[in-house]
């Protein structure tokens, strides 16, 4: 009357299985529960009550299963899934690509993605923070988990309600953080720069230090947009950050640097990789062993930007034009970069004593 009973066959003497008989949709189905080893009549009666009652609003457990079996792990549902779906809005998808490769495959990438745990993903985001990552990248990490799986949920491949990433802490992250290059620093790398055996990379950074832009805005840059007779250089929308046209003026130093590239009229883009003749699409490890070398390890390629902010303001030039050159929405973000050097608020403060002297 109840519909539980126990299947015992002669391959498992001495033992039995716990089965639910219930109708669902007019059909008899038989529900396993368990092993009578494992569970005891006052359980499986339990457990049975409690079968009894989500079918009763609607669940079907058989499909259920069938569902969990055909569930897909980590490695499958990114590159599948989540990554072709992204990379057709997503600017930084490249970043959410890395992070996958690089920390979340090799440590839950065959793992089914129903059964990933928050604790897995709070490891590999410790990992990140533990290995000197910025805690802006390791962040980075948790969003784009938590994005993946709310996608997920959406396209009902995870049940409702089951994002690991959910509630994860995230870490304290300094966007306040200024690293600006000194005299002595800046001479000390663009010598280094000039003698170094990847002189591609080296020109990136070169470029970088000269212009104030962005890494990808540089990485992605073509001919077609440098013009040399007005000395300026065009970032289109689909390479701005802040998504509309940029115009960049180019110094000497800038021009130095295209002079010196030898890609003109043999590629479309500026900085190539010269093993394939790809356009260059990373230059961080390069990078870090650039900046070992040179003896500055926390030195980021956005603090580039800041340095030429600074050597901007330094050398009189105004705060509203330099929010210009850098393409910022907001001058508050400008002036956070705006640090006189001891040398300058030292003319500045003479320029005003020598008046009153005078006067």
């Amino acid at each position: 009357r109840t519909g539980l009973y126990i299947e015992v066959r002669s391959t498992s003497p001495g033992q039995g299985t716990w089965y639910l008989r219930t109708k669902i949709n007019g059909k008899t189905v038989h529900n396993k529960l368990g092993r009578t080893t494992d569970l005891t009549l006052k359980e499986a009666r339990a457990q049975a009550r409690t079968l009894k009652a989500e079918i009763t609003l609607g669940a079907n457990p058989q499909e259920d299963r069938a569902r969990q079996k055909e569930c897909m792990d980590w490695d499958t549902f990114f590159t599948t899934r989540y990554y072709p779906y992204v990379v057709q809005y997503k600017r930084s998808h490249r970043n959410d690509f890395d992070l996958h490769k690089n920390w979340v495959s090799p440590a839950m990438g065959r793992e089914r993605i129903d059964r990933i745990t928050r604790h897995q993903i709070e490891q590999i985001h410790q990992s990140m923070f533990d290995s000197s990552l910025a805690a802006s990248t390791c962040n980075h990490l948790i969003r784009t988990i938590r994005r993946a799986y709310n996608l997920a949920i959406e396209w009902q491949l995870v049940d409702q309600g089951k994002n690991p990433a959910a509630k994860i802490t995230l870490f304290p992250e300094d966007n306040k953080r200024q690293r600006i290059l000194t005299a002595t620093e800046l001479s000390k790398l663009t010598s280094l720069l000039k003698r170094d055996r990847n002189q591609m990379v080296a020109n990136v950074v070169l470029f970088l230090l000269s212009t104030g832009a962005r890494v990808n805005e540089a990485l992605k840059a073509d001919w077609s947009d440098i013009d040399r007779k007005g000395r300026t250089w065009t970032i289109p929308i689909r390479n701005s950050k802040s998504k509309k046209v940029r115009r960049v003026p180019l110094s000497d130093a800038a021009i130095r640097v295209l002079d010196s590239l030898k890609t003109e009229r043999r590629s479309p883009h500026l900085f190539i990789n010269k093993r394939t003749g790809n356009q260059l699409s990373t230059i961080s490890k390069t990078w870090d062993r650039l900046r070992e070398e040179a003896g500055m390890p926390d030195l980021r390629l956005h603090d580039l930007r800041h340095s030429f902010a600074s050597l901007c303001v330094n050398a009189g030039v105004s705060i509203y034009e330099v929010k210009e050159i850098l393409g910022h929405s907001d001058i508050k973000i400008t002036e956070r970069y705006a640090h006189l050097a001891p040398e300058t608020q030292q003319k500045a403060a003479s320029a005003a004593g020598d008046q009153i002297l005078a006067a």
